[in-house]
């Protein structure tokens, strides 16, 4: 029984130090500037900003490591994208109105609106191809 409870112990033990060191390899990924073409919304040009358009909006955090790792992807997928699609930003610190709006539950969340309508959604780290298929099948 006490050995039992030892390899419980020292199994839990490792987990613990295992998550905290990815959370700190996490924290340490660089913020990367957004493209130019990434749109930046707000509670006031949402609206008028995802009219007639298609636009892959993502919601995110400076806190939030996947959500660090996701900006370099948008940045290439906002560079080659062309016609009426584009590569939005909401930062949930600052705009909660908008993540509450649009039951944002955990981040990056990237909803796909057109026509200010949203029509798909994904939750997670995703890739630039799967990124440019979803935008494809949308358009």
């Amino acid at each position: 029984m006490q050995t039992t409870t030892i390899v419980i112990i020292l199994i839990i033990t490792g987990f613990v130090i295992l998550v905290l060191n990815a959370k700190a390899k996490m924290k340490k990924i660089p913020m990367v500037e957004d493209n130019d073409k990434i749109l930046t919304l707000t509670d006031q040009n949402f609206q008028h900003q995802t009219k007639n358009k298609l636009v892959l909006v993502d919601f995110w955090a400076s806190w939030c490591g996947p959500c660090r790792m996701m900006a370099p992807v948008l940045n290439d997928v906002a560079k080659e994208l062309t016609g009426n699609s584009h590569i939005g930003k909401v930062n949930i610190e600052q705009y909660q109105s908008l993540a509450q709006k649009f039951k944002v539950r955990s981040i990056p969340t990237l909803i796909l609106f057109k026509d200010g309508k949203e029509i798909n959604r994904f939750v997670g780290v995703k890739s630039k191809e799967f990124l440019f298929q979803q935008i494809k099948k949308a358009s």
